[in-house]
């Protein structure tokens, strides 16, 4: 794995998208402020999945980390939005576009050892019953909004359920 931080192409795109988010968390935006002045560490995008009655989310079982969305880091020359769909793809094997306007955007260490980076989280509306390919070792699952998933960031619980209720109204 690449440690080199983010190029400026990706972090160009990583604060366009941030700007555009739907909903701000953590103090993102003042962060990414201060963490464009110089190395900024690695830049994390996950990708928020619905059925299309929005009832349940797609979610991952990572090894420390729980139930997560599927997501990861984003690579040297690929944007935020190119990685959650790549992340998407491989821990899943859906692919599909991603709509047009970031979920949220975040502040966050993605393990205790790690500082602080910008994670970046896109939606997406699938058909329920696609064929799902989990990565080795990280089972992919369908999971009701109802439920309270294990996972490292309860915060997130609320945000998504949230946007999925954004998302069905709209749909409407």
């Amino acid at each position: 794995m690449n440690q080199r931080g983010p190029d400026q192409n990706t972090l160009r795109a990583a604060a366009q998208d941030a700007r555009r988010a739907e909903v701000e968390l953590d103090n993102a935006h003042a962060w990414l402020e201060t963490a464009l002045q110089g190395p900024m560490d690695p830049l994390g995008a996950e990708a928020w999945v619905f059925d299309e009655t929005f009832q349940h989310v797609l979610l991952v079982k990572h090894r420390q980390r729980g139930w997560v969305p599927p997501g990861g880091r984003v690579e040297p020359g690929e944007s935020p939005r190119e990685a959650a769909r790549r992340e998407l793809l491989e821990e899943t094997g859906i692919s599909v576009d991603l709509l047009d306007a970031p979920a949220a955007v975040t502040v966050r260490s993605y393990h205790p050892d790690l500082s602080l980076t910008l994670g970046l989280s896109y939606g997406a509306v699938v058909h329920r019953p696609v064929r799902l390919v989990e990565e080795s070792g990280q089972p992919v699952a369908w999971v009701p909004l109802t439920e309270d998933w294990e996972g490292a960031f309860p915060q997130d619980r609320p945000h998504i359920r949230a946007y999925a209720r954004r998302l069905s109204h709209r749909a409407e």
